[in-house]
């Protein structure tokens, strides 16, 4: 019996595989169908792709991050975790100076999904209070992932969008900047939302990342831009 289950197995694998790697639009247009409301890329043939940034600010890592954006005159949005900014204020400071982005990432790195509606409304709303210090930001990205229909009514409550992204090369679990660069390079399409880490080991990773990946990207004739530029914001309608 387990014999016949074999090739069976192998082949659910190789699907498996396969769909982690080339990571299908058709794959996210399903996932907005269960969760309306969360954007993964634009709908868009302008050579563009938007880079997204999660986890920081991180004092050693974060200044090389955009020390290499600076340099390749590419902007990006972070989706920041609004209690690593005191003592890293100048860095929020840096990046709303060379007009990239801020996004809510929730307060600290646990999982969102793991809140009550009420308890994440009060940490996403604590999270915007403090961004909003520096500019205010209109992305929300919950922490971890994972968005509930409860979480987009309240980021559009509050004149937000959630994003998510198109492009995730697993830099939280493979350990490879080289893994990374290749994944993206792969999968790379107008309007693609990437996603990419920073704080600690993630961070020089992704710093080693980008410095690989940018010029390439040129090459290609692509731009790389925040999220609002391929995918323009629309104010939110509260939803009931």
């Amino acid at each position: 019996m387990f014999n016949y289950l074999l090739p069976f197995l192998g082949m659910t694998g190789l699907v498996l595989v396969s769909v982690l790697w080339l990571q299908p639009r058709w794959l996210f247009s399903i996932a907005t169908l269960i969760v309306p409301g969360v954007i993964y890329f634009a709908k868009t043939d302008k050579p563009i792709i938007a880079l997204t940034i999660d986890d920081g600010p991180d004092a050693e890592t974060t200044p090389k991050i955009l020390e290499i954006l600076r340099h390749h005159e590419a902007r990006a949005t972070f989706f920041v975790i609004s209690s690593r900014i005191e003592g890293n204020e100048l860095l929020i400071q840096e990046m709303v100076d060379y007009r990239h982005e801020l996004g809510n990432h929730m307060t600290e790195d646990k999982p969102s999904f793991k809140l009550l509606p009420q308890e994440f409304e009060v940490e996403f709303l604590k999270a915007d209070t403090i961004l909003s210090k520096f500019a205010k930001p209109r992305w929300l990205r919950p922490a971890a992932g994972w968005p509930r229909n409860s979480m987009v009514k309240t980021a559009h409550k509050y004149y937000y969008q959630v994003a998510l992204g198109s492009i995730f090369p697993f830099d939280t679990l493979i350990p490879s900047s080289w893994f990374a660069q290749k994944h993206i390079l792969f999968n790379v399409r107008p309007g693609a939302i990437v996603v990419l880490h920073d704080h600690g080991l993630w961070g020089k990773r992704t710093a080693s990342t980008l410095e690989r990946i940018l010029p390439e990207l040129y090459r290609r004739g692509y731009r790389v831009v925040t999220l609002s530029e391929p995918t323009p914001l629309k104010q939110a309608e509260s939803i009931d």
